[in-house]
């Protein structure tokens, strides 16, 4: 009788593999909902700065072009194609958020210069909404001529919280 040595195992079973694979689902599902609250976060304090970027910008335009009054769109307060400034480009925001056509996009929000009156233009609302509520913001906010930042709890225009 001769002694045969058992073969080595290699390897890992079926049921090892699935016991990794269901800790890697469970930190996963713990991870992932978490890093969208932080991204949303991000994308809502990324739009209250850009509320008061616009915000600062219309006064700088307004002092500049007292004629005018304050800028009706965003395109007017960004920069010019021809790098040539005047009252119809002023070069005052950046090209995302002073571009061509309102509303203009940046990091999941959609901003938009919305009620001008007057000619001069006297005053003007700025609306900031996320492009996907629960998913790129949870709230919108506004900003006006006074500089005070408002907020919709429901991710509208229909801002009514001052900013805390």
């Amino acid at each position: 009788m001769s002694i045969h040595p058992q073969p080595s195992r290699r390897g890992f079973s079926l049921i090892e593999i699935l016991i990794v694979v269901a800790i890697i689902l469970v930190i996963a599902a713990i991870a992932i909902p978490r890093f969208l609250d932080s991204k949303m976060a991000a994308n809502e304090a990324s739009a209250v700065s850009s509320v008061r970027q616009i915000n600062t910008a219309q006064t700088t335009y307004s002092i500049s072009y007292a004629s005018v009054g304050y800028a009706d769109d965003l395109a007017k307060l960004g920069p010019a194609p021809s790098n040539v400034v005047d009252s119809a480009h002023a070069g005052l925001i950046d090209w995302v958020l002073g571009c061509a056509t309102q509303p203009c996009s940046k990091s999941g929000y959609s901003f938009a210069i919305t009620n001008a009156t007057g000619s001069p233009v006297v005053d003007y609302s700025i609306t900031g909404v996320p492009q996907s509520v629960g998913q790129t913001g949870r709230r919108g906010f506004c900003g006006n001529r006074t500089n005070v930042i408002t907020v919709d709890f429901a991710g509208g225009t229909n801002c009514t919280a001052p900013l805390q």
